[in-house]
């Protein structure tokens, strides 16, 4: 793990791990006892899916996971009409413990995941070497589209949420935004990246 101001973690299922965990201990922190239909209900509520990459359909699965672990409990029983009995759990003092971790964690460390694009850039065989200007050509406007897509819903989300969540939409868009900037430089390298690799020793 590498220290430089803030620690920079290696981004994998950890990290979509954090935050479920995040927002499920949160959430019952916030609004008390409630059953997993409730807190999908929330999910969508708050539109989580823009910034974060939590699965709505996950949180059950997650909830059950923090049950085990004893960061929540079962309550109560409650049923409506013929519908299924469903479990209604609250969060446990280690719960909160753990939650106030996850706050600060998320907040101070920085996860970055290495572009499978990266690897292969560099692992292209001859035959890929001629195609490279059009793959990446194709790459900038599949990203470009995507920021757009991005923008559009964001404009739409951004007067339904708060402060902290118009920040949290646009983070995104800065991504998006540098990796437009850094395949719109790449297309103007790209012939002399093709020859350096042509010439490159097997």
């Amino acid at each position: 793990m590498l220290q430089v101001g803030h620690t920079i973690r290696d981004y994998s299922r950890e990290s979509n791990m954090s935050s479920i965990r995040l927002f499920i201990l949160s959430s019952f922190a916030e609004h008390g006892p409630m059953h997993g239909h409730r807190l999908r209900l929330e999910a969508e509520h708050n539109h989580v899916h823009l910034w974060t990459d939590i699965s709505v359909g996950a949180v059950y699965g997650a909830m059950k996971r923090l049950v085990a672990e004893g960061l929540l409990r079962e309550t109560a029983r409650e049923q409506e009409g013929n519908r299924p009995t469903r479990q209604v759990y609250e969060i446990t003092d280690e719960g909160r413990r753990h939650l106030a971790a996850l706050r600060r964690s998320g907040l101070s460390e920085v996860w970055f995941k290495y572009d499978p694009f990266d690897l292969a850039l560099t692992r292209a065989k001859p035959d890929l070497l001629g195609e490279l200007p059009t793959i990446l050509a194709n790459r900038l406007e599949a990203v470009k589209a995507l920021l757009a897509e991005t923008k559009r819903i964001n404009e739409w989300a951004r007067p339904k949420v708060g402060q902290a969540k118009r920040w949290a939409l646009r983070h995104t868009e800065y991504r998006l935004e540098a990796e437009v900037a850094y395949l719109t430089e790449m297309m103007l390298a790209v012939s002399d990246i093709v020859a350096d690799e042509r010439k490159a020793p097997a």
